[in-house]
């Protein structure tokens, strides 16, 4: 079972949906998955995180970027960057925010930018995106997100009004992936780590 950590920030809780959705998806798809937020990160948070299989990012875009509260986060994940702790682990990410752009794309890219310093290994959204004229609002991937999961909720909406159910059942199918994807490449570092052989079944 891979095990798998959201870590995320929410300023008014339109995100913490998001984060909620990717987790439903992960776990139905047989992950052992938590969130955790930003603000509640301790010493046993970092060993959870340096744990875990993969690291799903998640934030708003506040003024064209991630948010301050994650970019806190960020920073202090300098420690361990030093130590190559997050190394070759799967990473993801979402983010939500007003517009239907927003300049959200500047936070997946960010994103990106933190995995690659740490040597993770970036996975998107796999999906298509719902870009024909029958095309609705509630059509997966309608707002076109690739790199990463791209949500929207209304400047003036609560979160029990937002992000519609469509952003939010994109956000349960990018989790399944996260989920799949995890246990394909746990299994295939186990195999490497075997000597290129499948790992031999227990005796029952």
């Amino acid at each position: 079972m891979s095990n798998i950590i959201i870590v995320y920030h929410s300023g008014y809780g339109h995100t913490k949906k998001v984060a909620d959705a990717v987790l439903g998806g992960a776990a139905d798809a047989g992950a052992s998955v938590r969130l955790i937020a930003v603000a509640d990160i301790d010493e046993a948070a970092w060993a959870d995180l340096d744990a875990a299989d993969a690291i799903v990012f998640g934030a708003p875009t506040y003024m064209g970027g991630p948010s301050a509260d994650f970019k806190k986060f960020a920073d202090a994940s300098s420690k361990p960057w030093f130590a190559q702790k997050w190394k070759d682990k799967i990473a993801a990410g979402f983010t939500n925010s007003a517009h239907m752009n927003g300049d959200k794309f500047l936070t997946i890219s960010y994103f990106v930018t933190l995995a690659m310093q740490h040597g993770m290994v970036w996975i998107g959204t796999g999906m298509m995106p719902s870009n024909t004229k029958a095309a609705t609002r509630n059509d997966l991937n309608f707002v076109g997100g690739f790199t990463g999961l791209l949500t929207q909720s209304p400047a003036d909406a609560s979160p029990e009004e937002a992000p519609p159910p469509g952003d939010l059942e994109t956000a349960r199918v990018f989790g399944a992936r996260i989920a799949e994807v995890t246990a394909r490449w746990i299994g295939t570092r186990g195999a490497v780590e075997n000597g290129g052989h499948e790992p031999a079944a227990e005796s029952p």
